[in-house]
């Protein structure tokens, strides 16, 4: 291995790499499957796969079958995107003590390093390449099975170079990038539903009818099973427990500690893929006391994430609340907003949130569902975004124009300044509205 002084550092390379495809997302399997071929097929030297797909609620159903499989002692890969603060957390590697733990510098540099060797300057977007790597970097390290979420769709994500997973869970669909997926809700379906292969394990979580109806076709066409919500398993909340029920099998189990009702629903298709996939591959079947450990010590950032220390909570005084979810789509505004009204019927408090969002967001569709139930609106860019986010006055716009109160401010931590400098008394802050902001919100808690 080259000495570590003389390597590049893993954001150089990732710099580099972005400059090999014009386009940021170019959604196509070809440009991948061509490299992974170069690289002797890491993608078929994998542990069992369950690839994740869905518009909301994919990363939480992943954390969740992590925190299962890890109570349980088995060693998992894990694969999602986009990263919130640094690029090294997609790659979650097992380890030899059942922990996994995002791939180190030097371990990222040096697939990163090899892909782009053997890639030789071909034409490849930075995601098709970067997955390449990580399929490397899981296939040179035993696990017990990889958790893969998909980067964008379904149909013609790079990771859907998996021919034969051991079960497939499709999240609950809505309208979201409609630009790449297409204009209606059955379009965007079938690019998810893509996911579906013959033999393995269906999961599909709570649907529309209209996009059930997509998914069900598709796997009538390849001769996939599926095990559906509110068919063959359902979940709810009940005197303070979850029960997940399955055919005759109900499972009593402790809330999530992800907070917002909207997380039964992640925490019930965790609990029905972890129950199938134990009958499809008896190595990685769970007693109900790991599923338990995992309900209870689940952690997922920018979820409804409560951030109550720090240099961002410091601003505030003792009785704010502050709260950070990178939710940026319609329906995930209705849940962060049901969530909002949760808490407040527990402990009301006057709500505000800070909301950046980027530009081919449906701002309005996300901000429409907080009328009537927050205070005020304090918009603000995204430092260091990929691409070009709504300007904060212009977001304030159309806040406003929904007939909320909103004030563009310059940053983060102007906003905060500002309600904390409001009259004093008990208040809830929300942080939302882009994953990018979710990270660049992280960033600063952690300091330089």
């Amino acid at each position: 291995m080259t000495p570590s002084k003389t390597r590049p550092s893993s954001d150089a390379l990732l710099n580099d790499l972005m400059l090999l495809h014009p386009r940021l997302i170019d959604l196509s399997l070809g440009r991948v499957e061509r490299l992974l071929a170069k690289l002797g097929h890491p993608e078929q030297k994998l542990p069992p796969v369950v690839h994740i797909a869905g518009t909301n609620g994919k990363g939480s159903v992943t954390a969740y079958l992590r925190a299962f499989m890890e109570a349980a002692g088995r060693r998992v890969h894990v694969y999602t995107s986009p990263h919130l603060v640094r690029f090294h957390e997609r790659i979650v590697l097992a380890g030899e003590d059942g922990i996994g733990r995002p791939i180190d510098e030097d371990s990222l540099v040096d697939v990163l390093m090899r892909v782009q060797d053997v890639n030789d300057g071909d034409d490849i977007t930075q995601f098709e390449i970067t997955t390449a790597a990580a399929f490397l970097a899981f296939s040179e390290r035993p696990a017990d099975v990889l958790l893969l979420e998909v980067g964008l769709g379904g149909r013609l994500d790079a990771t859907n170079v998996i021919a034969d997973p051991a079960a497939t869970i499709i999240t609950p669909i809505s309208m979201d990038h409609a630009e790449k997926l297409g204009p209606t809700l059955s379009k965007i379906a079938a690019e998810k539903a893509g996911i579906l292969k013959r033999g393995a394990a269906g999961i599909i979580s709570q649907q529309p009818d209209e996009v059930l109806a997509v998914i069900e076709a598709r796997a009538r066409a390849i001769g996939a099973e599926l095990t559906i919500w509110g068919r063959d398993f359902d979940a709810y909340e009940q005197a303070g427990r979850l029960l997940v029920q399955r055919g005759d099998q109900l499972l009593d189990l402790p809330l999530p500690a992800l907070v917002g009702r909207h997380q039964i629903v992640n925490a019930g298709t965790a609990v029905a893929a972890a129950l199938v996939l134990g009958e499809r591959v008896p190595s990685l079947r769970l007693d109900e006391r790991a599923i338990e450990v995992g309900l209870r010590t689940v952690e997922w950032p920018a979820r409804m994430q409560r951030l109550s220390s720090g240099p961002l909570a410091d601003i505030l005084s003792d009785d704010i609340e502050l709260w950070l979810d990178g939710g940026h789509n319609p329906a995930a505004g209705d849940v962060i907003a049901d969530t909002l009204a949760s808490l407040d019927e527990k402990s009301p408090k006057p709500v505000y949130l800070v909301v950046g969002m980027m530009g081919q967001k449906d701002a309005l569709g996300f901000l429409a569902p907080f009328r009537g139930l927050v205070r005020a609106i304090y918009t603000v860019p995204i430092p260091g975004a990929h691409e070009a986010p709504h300007a904060q006055e212009d977001l304030a716009e159309i806040a406003r124009g929904a007939g909320m109160q909103a004030v563009d401010r310059e940053n983060v931590i102007e906003a905060l300044r500002t309600i904390a400098a409001l009259p004093e008394g008990p208040k809830r802050v929300l942080i939302c509205g882009s994953l990018y902001l979710a990270g660049h919100v992280l960033s600063l808690q952690q300091g330089p």
